[in-house]
């Protein structure tokens, strides 16, 4: 019997069992030239003496030559480099056998139709078992697919580094895998800290909308525009609302044979002021022509206290959801001549039902029970606009408030113009919003001013003519 030693242990085999020795599977010769050939990049070798000893798919790809037609050749003199050329070609290419490490050249090539082909090399020495030089070893590519990605490398590493604009790569899952610097100071939180977390970690508000372009993107491809998305972002000031001009490229991996979607890149640049600034002409331009268009509409009225009413009824679009207008009781009050709390009695109010027409209640009547502090006595006090809101609690508390201030159930925010004609105090307009629409601003009390002169020349005019 023979036997084996493995593992320390002696095995008895079988009279019919034979011994195996080294692996089991294709050769060395197989594995090497399946590497060769599978190679994305030509590659070619020379021996000691500078015969070619490799030569594999992609070099037959790029040349035209097969790796019959090429192996065996010594160097490249007369087939695949001009004649002229061939002893430098082959000086700079063996030279790399007694040269450290490896060795970047570039030179024309020649095709087997008879082309030329410009290539960049790598070239090093192969060594023998001695350590000494045995050959070369050549990988070489076409210059301009090396300049491809050199660019495409450049441009990477220019967008994460250098871009005006916000860049983040963002994984299948929706999770950032690299931030530039711009986008992580837009994101208010560092580089590496953004990395793996959700949006919704990041942003505040806009994150649906967000999420829901790139899942989008990685389904469907790219968008044909960009988007314009507002988001809030979570800042150690607060929260900050920003308009970002949003571009998606979906990214797939070159290396499959099919495309794999490694993710999205997302670009983005802040505008937020640039559409700030269209919203506000827009807005401006909106509210110029209602004041143009109730001037006009109020110099056909018969009666100045329908015309009053106009210009609140044209004031009332795009911008509150309730009026009403309080005048002063017993008449114009002069500055400094009213003794005592100044009393005010509504006299037009728009309906709290069915949408229409504001509605005149009488020139006199009974005072509104305004308590101390009310926003509509604190105009008349300070002859100047008043804003208040209920603020952040419950709906039945916020009804408490609006009712209590002799308003409709559905207000929260408040503005109170005062009415001034003739260097006296007519009375106050208040402009009321519900919970669907933000707290006014002080471009709004511009405007309920604006209002508020054109409501006072009309309310002092049926004061002259006694209407």
């Amino acid at each position: 019997m023979s036997a084996s030693r493995r593992s320390g242990t002696t095995d008895e085999l079988g009279p019919d069992e034979p011994e195996r020795v080294g692996p089991v599977g294709p050769d060395g010769s197989d594995l090497l030239a399946a590497l060769l050939d599978g190679m994305d990049a030509a590659l070619c070798a020379f021996d000691a003496g500078g015969v070619v000893t490799h030569w594999n798919r992609e070099a037959e790809r790029i040349l035209g030559w097969t790796a019959a037609e090429a192996v065996g050749r010594h160097g490249f003199a007369g087939w695949a480099v001009r004649s002229a050329d061939a002893e430098d070609v082959e000086g700079r290419l063996m030279s790399a056998m007694e040269a450290p490490g490896r060795q970047v050249h570039e030179f024309a090539l020649l095709t087997k139709d008879g082309g030329r082909v410009l290539v960049r090399t790598q070239s090093a020495a192969v060594r023998g078992p001695d350590g000494k030089p045995a050959g070369v070893y050549c990988a070489f590519s076409e210059v301009h697919t090396q300049i491809d990605l050199e660019r495409s490398i450049a441009l990477s590493e220019a967008l994460f580094e250098d871009a005006s604009w916000g860049v983040v790569l963002v994984d299948a899952d929706l999770r950032p895998a690299v931030v530039n610097a711009h986008a992580a100071r837009a994101l208010g939180i560092g580089r590496t800290s953004a990395l793996g977390r959700p949006l919704g970690e990041l942003l505040a508000q806009g994150v649906e909308e967000l999420e829901s372009a790139l899942t989008h993107v990685l389904a469907e491809g790219a968008p044909p525009a960009p988007a314009e998305i507002w988001v809030s972002v979570r800042t150690p000031e607060g929260e900050q609302r920003r308009c970002w001009r949003c571009g998606f490229v979906r990214l797939a991996s070159p290396l499959a044979e099919e495309p794999v979607p490694l993710g999205v890149a997302w670009l983005f640049q802040d505008v937020t002021e640039g559409k700030q600034g269209e919203q506000e002409s827009a807005l401006l331009r909106f509210r110029t022509n209602q004041l143009h268009r109730a001037a006009r509409a109020a110099a056909e009225c018969e009666d100045p206290g329908e015309a009053a009413t106009v210009h609140l009824d044209f004031a009332l679009a795009g911008f509150a959801d309730h009026a009403v207008i309080d005048r002063v009781a017993g008449g114009a009050v002069a500055d400094g001549a009213a003794e005592g709390p100044v009393r005010l009695v509504r006299i037009a109010a728009t309906p709290s039902g069915a949408p229409g027409p504001s509605l005149l209640t009488g020139q006199a009547g009974l005072p509104v029970r305004y308590g101390q502090g009310h926003p509509a006595s604190q105009c008349v006090e300070r002859t100047g606009s008043v804003r208040a809101s209920v603020g952040a609690v419950p709906a039945e508390q916020a009804r408490e408030w609006a009712l209590a201030r002799q308003w409709p159930g559905d207000a929260v925010h408040a503005l109170c113009a005062v009415l001034r004609s003739r260097g006296r105090t007519l009375g106050v307009v208040t402009f009321l919003r519900g919970s669907g629409r933000s707290q006014f601003e002080r471009v709004d009390a511009v405007y309920a001013e604006d209002v508020a002169v054109r409501i006072a020349a009309a309310l002092d005019l049926a004061g002259a003519v006694g209407r």
